[in-house]
């Protein structure tokens, strides 16, 4: 018997849970039960109105690096021009960086990291 039928058992649940259904339902809750916690993130955002531009602000404000999917506002270059502007404005105030990795993704960095810029 697997100690997740145990555990089942233990806590009065009748149906086997699987290790894929276990890590969906903690992937779900956003638990990440593989690793332990980290200080700092890389988050995958993906831009899809201007209200994402202060979920991407308030992650480099918990000092996270931002890797900004632009795809989904792209149809609307006037906006998505206004939304990077507007962004590489907070970056600057905040002494982070802004950088066009191809495109479709922008990499924004919170305080004191900075994005080298040059190809080797």
């Amino acid at each position: 018997m697997g100690i997740l039928s145990k555990l089942s058992r233990s806590f009065g649940m009748s149906r086997d849970l699987s290790v894929d259904e276990f890590m969906s339902a903690a992937e779900a809750e956003g638990i990440d039960v593989m690793h332990e916690a980290a200080d700092f993130y890389v988050k995958p955002i993906s831009l899809q109105s201007e209200a994402d531009a202060k979920i991407v602000e308030e992650e480099l404000n918990n000092k996270n690096i931002v890797l900004l999917n632009i795809t989904p506002i792209a149809r609307n270059p006037a906006k998505l021009k206004s939304v990077v502007t507007e962004l590489r404005k907070f970056v600057q105030k905040i002494n982070g960086d802004i950088a066009r990795i191809d495109e479709d993704k922008i990499l924004l960095t919170p305080a004191k990291v900075k994005i080298v810029k040059r190809r080797h």
